[in-house]
């Protein structure tokens, strides 16, 4: 198998590819990047190929998860990290294990194994999520809830909202998960004939909509279905658009 580490401390990247080349005589070590930057130019050159990836979560100039938005990213990742706060973006990005600092070589062979499985059988679960993709737009999500990890549907979500620095999912039977993505990142998830940014603090579902009325300062409100917290207005300048999105023409 052909591994790229991407681990921005010398040391830690050291100790991890000689942990791999003691461990694993068929792991063949192919790039190394200290960096977003870097990891991110290693997988766009021409040639550059890996089985799989071991990704340190916090990196000199960002965090990992940059990488995906910039990039596509083929090849299996094994999350490594000092901390456990990223479990649910690890499964996000279909990470195929998350690995915790110091490394516990029972945990590497365990990770290693399921990458050598998967490599070798051909994962239902990702057959399956690829399936569901329309025109490659998220077709569900990844939350939390309490000691939960629970996966939803975007056809499930009614809406989301942001409060005080915080993102919100509310799903149509009312249940309510905070997210660790912005509104930013969603709208370019998610498909935009079901969804629509009506503000800088909302996306809603066209299947949440229960009616529309005329607000104040030429701006509309909307009746959702389940029934928010916060007034869901249309902001003034995304009026025309959102009207056009009703009616289908998005």
């Amino acid at each position: 198998m052909r591994v790229l580490i991407v681990e921005d401390e010398v040391m830690a990247q050291q100790s991890l590819a000689r942990s791999l080349r003691q461990e694993f005589s068929d792991m063949r070590i192919v790039g190394t990047a200290g960096s977003v930057r870097e990891a991110v130019d290693w997988l766009r050159t021409p040639g550059n190929t890996a089985d799989v990836i071991f990704m340190d979560v916090e990196l000199s100039d960002g965090d990992c998860f940059e990488i995906f938005r910039q990039v596509e990213i083929a090849a299996h990742v094994i999350m490594t990290t000092a901390y456990d706060s990223y479990a649910v973006r690890a499964f996000e990005v279909n990470s195929i294990d998350y690995l915790l600092k110091p490394i516990d070589p029972a945990a590497l062979r365990r990770a290693v194994e399921r990458c050598r499985t998967s490599l070798e059988h051909l994962d239902a679960s990702r057959l399956l999520d690829a399936i569901g993709r329309t025109h490659g737009y998220k077709q569900r999500y990844i939350v939390r809830f309490n000691d939960r990890i629970v996966p939803v549907n975007t056809s499930d979500i009614a809406y989301f909202y942001s409060e005080e620095k915080n993102t919100w999912m509310v799903t149509s039977d009312n249940n309510r998960y905070v997210m660790d993505l912005s509104l930013d990142i969603l709208s370019e998830e998610l498909d935009a004939r079901s969804f629509f940014r009506i503000s800088r603090n909302c996306i809603i579902s066209m299947a949440a909509i229960s009616s529309v009325v005329k607000y104040l300062g030429n701006r509309l409100k909307i009746q959702a279905r389940p029934r928010p917290d916060f007034e869901m207005v249309v902001s003034r300048s995304r009026v025309e658009d959102f009207l056009r999105w009703l009616e289908g023409g998005a």
